[in-house]
């Protein structure tokens, strides 16, 4: 019975694409607080969301692993290291050496350390091409995971967000429902009874032409790829003057999901 919970990584665990109803976000972990929330007496239960959108593996370790020690919850869930990989010229040995050391002070400091894959990205413009990088950043992770008695957050096996409409606009971030089957499938790799499939078929969708297909991504890279490589080279990062959203309440979370349902 985990009794205390905090989320550490970049803006897949901040929640980026589910957005609230006052704008803020939701997310993955947010909703795995509450299936874990819901198995404790009311009141019994506490958690923390640490993560930052645009983090790096390093700037994680540094302002959000130290808090970890300082909070010494039941489970931690740390996914991180999937920005590094997609920067040119990453070597992703290296990132999972990085890695590794997090985890070690990570399973020193909680009960549990939930360690997370990257997602299989074949079907995504331009990040296909990183496929076997993020392949290659996986086989460490799981490996770290054998070693150090970490349960796996498998993204890459994860079938059901290979539907486009697990994704946000950007194609960079999950959708509300693709956040709620990753909240589903981290409840299963932690060995909870889980209120339904993570890998459930999504209703089938209307053909498209490939001159529609062409379309859409003539405009995602217009709107969303462009203003991201400019960034980029600017060495900017969508989380400068972002703050974590620090400790939450489950009731509070579970009325912005009824919100956004």
């Amino acid at each position: 019975m985990i009794g205390s919970y905090v989320a550490v990584g970049d803006s897949f665990t901040e929640g980026v694409g589910d957005s609230g109803p006052d704008g803020s976000f939701v997310g993955w972990a947010d909703r795995l607080a509450v299936l874990l929330a819901d198995r404790r007496p009311e009141g019994d239960f506490t958690y923390t969301n640490l993560a930052v959108r645009g983090r790096l593996l390093d700037q994680i370790v540094s302002e959000q692993v130290p808090r970890v020690a300082d909070l010494a919850p039941d489970l931690v869930s740390f996914a991180a290291g999937g920005n590094d990989i997609l920067r040119p010229g990453t070597d992703p040995d290296e990132v999972a050496q990085r890695f590794e050391l997090a985890v070690a002070a990570l399973t020193a400091a909680a009960g549990t350390v939930l360690v997370t894959t990257g997602f299989d990205t074949r079907g995504v413009p331009v990040l296909k091409h990183l496929r076997g990088k993020i392949a290659t950043y996986n086989g460490h992770v799981r490996a770290v995971a054998d070693r150090y008695g970490c349960p796996v957050l498998d993204l890459w096996s994860l079938r059901s967000v290979q539907d486009r409409r697990a994704w946000d606009a950007d194609r960079l971030h999950l959708s509300p429902e693709g956040h709620t089957r990753v909240a589903l499938r981290a409840g299963q790799a932690l060995g909870l009874p889980v209120p339904a499939d993570p890998d459930q078929p999504w209703p089938p969708l209307p053909h498209r032409g490939t001159l529609n297909v062409r379309r859409d991504d003539v405009h995602w890279a217009r709107e969303y790829l462009v203003p991201w490589i400019g960034r980029r080279l600017r060495g900017e990062s969508s989380g400068d003057h972002v703050t974590a959203k620090g400790t939450l309440s489950p009731g509070d979370i579970k009325l912005r999901i009824d919100a956004v349902a």
